[in-house]
């Protein structure tokens, strides 16, 4: 059997009212899919999100990428992007 892992299309992540944050998922298998969530505390999102960040730094990013990881350049209370949009 053959397994993969993927987002789940349609489903958002987002936050649960105790805080938790919740990145939904779809287990791919021969013959079927099947949905679940990766439920994940602050710290945890936050341990993912900088270990992503750390992954990805030194890549430019492609245009349809979320505007996150795009270049920002900042001055004291103004921020604006550079590069593509």
């Amino acid at each position: 059997m053959t397994w993969s892992i993927e987002r789940a299309p349609g489903r958002p992540v987002h936050r649960t009212e105790d805080g938790r944050v919740i990145l939904p998922l779809q287990l791919n298998a021969t013959g079927g899919r099947h949905p679940t969530d990766l439920s994940l505390t602050l710290a945890e999102a936050e341990h993912l999100h900088a270990a992503l960040c750390r992954a990805l730094d030194g890549h430019p990013p492609p245009l349809s990428a979320p505007d996150c990881r795009h270049p920002l350049q900042a001055s004291p209370g103004v921020a604006r992007r550079v590069g593509p949009v």
